[in-house]
């Protein structure tokens, strides 16, 4: 009985079964084994690729001025001329060749003309902890005046940085003479524009995988829709890659910045709107009514009846760039504010 027991008929169907369920995880796990493998290898690839695309755009695009070390972020900045102070804050992952390039040279004398790159971005360092808000960035905008001993400077912001130097006016009112703003960003709402969306990742560890991955390779694809959405309907200017600072932007750490800035900027901006009656400097706007990337009328328009004394002015046709498309006309409206700061 015992023998007949232990034969394969009687027992071997459980067995048979347990076998074939330890068979199956087997090559389960031998195909999540192979698949995690084949993942790190891609993102091994992707990491040196990313590394040296960013290695090139650095060769390409060295550092244009001098660095100042501001509550521990290493800040790259450029200053030409003498005279009464004027600041330029670049807007949403750009830097500061993007008034370097087109302004400074068009500008002429009689003014002292300071450009930063934002922390994090360009040739800036951004210190861990720091999540681009609009009251840390302007922060970092009143430390930069108080190190570099700027008395009450015109600042001059383009896009997200106009919103900086708004939040910056009315958090340090006594440092600033007045606001010259170019597309500037001012008002919340308006949904996700379809070019920013890759920029749009909320976790900070999938922020760094993407920057030191697929940022740069994914940068490069579809650089010219992007260059179309920003600059559109005018075209990008044709050294704008090396001349222009674009190619910075392939840098991992300054795609993490322009994420982070993406992601938290807008947390401060219906408290700032809320405030922009308590401005007393002079206020410019110049937009463009083509702008693809910041509507005229959400950000321009809107801001008529609540800063006194506001110089609005809108140019036809043109887009968010102003300052490359119509650099004279730009320079124009902020030789126009900084008399009127100045003079106040």
């Amino acid at each position: 009985m015992l023998a007949a027991a232990r034969r394969p008929g009687m027992l071997g169907p459980h067995n048979e079964k347990a076998g074939h369920v330890f068979e199956i995880l087997t090559v389960i796990i031998g195909i999540l084994l192979a698949l995690a493998v084949a993942a790190i290898i891609v993102a091994l690839y992707l990491y040196f690729v990313t590394r040296r695309i960013g290695r090139r755009a650095e060769k390409a695009v060295p550092p244009a001025g001098k660095f100042i070390t501001v509550d521990g972020n290493r800040i790259h900045y450029v200053e030409r001329g003498e005279g009464r102070p004027i600041l330029f804050i670049h807007g949403l992952g750009g830097t500061l060749h993007h008034f370097l390039y087109p302004v400074f040279r068009n500008f002429g004398a009689g003014y002292r003309l300071i450009a930063l790159d934002r922390a994090g971005s360009g040739w800036s360092t951004r210190t861990d902890g720091s999540d681009g808000r609009l009251i840390d960035q302007a922060k970092g905008v009143h430390r930069f005046i108080e190190t570099l001993g700027l008395e009450k400077p015109l600042l001059v912001g383009h896009s997200l940085g106009g919103a900086i130097a708004l939040q910056t006016a009315l958090d340090y009112p006594d440092e600033i003479s007045g606001l010259a703003l170019i597309s500037p960003l001012t008002h919340f709402g308006g949904g996700i524009p379809e070019g920013f969306r890759p920029l749009f990742i909320i976790s900070p560890w999938k922020r760094r995988l993407v920057a030191w991955t697929v940022s740069a390779p994914r940068a490069i694809k579809n650089a010219p829709a992007v260059l179309d959405f920003v600059f559109g309907p005018q075209k990008p200017p044709e050294d704008y890659a090396v001349a222009g600072g674009a190619m910075l932007g392939l840098r991992p750490s300054h795609f993490y910045a322009t994420s982070t800035d993406f992601c938290s900027s807008g947390r401060d901006l219906r408290r700032l709107q809320a405030r922009y009656g308590e401005l007393q400097v002079p206020v410019g706007i110049l937009f463009g009514d083509a702008d693809r990337v910041l509507d005229y009328e959400q950000h321009g328009l809107a801001m008529e009846g609540k800063v006194k004394g506001l110089d609005l002015e809108i140019v036809s046709g043109i887009g968010h760039m102003l300052q490359h498309a119509l650099p004279e006309q730009t320079v124009a409206f902020i030789r126009r504010i900084a008399a009127r700061a100045f003079a106040a």
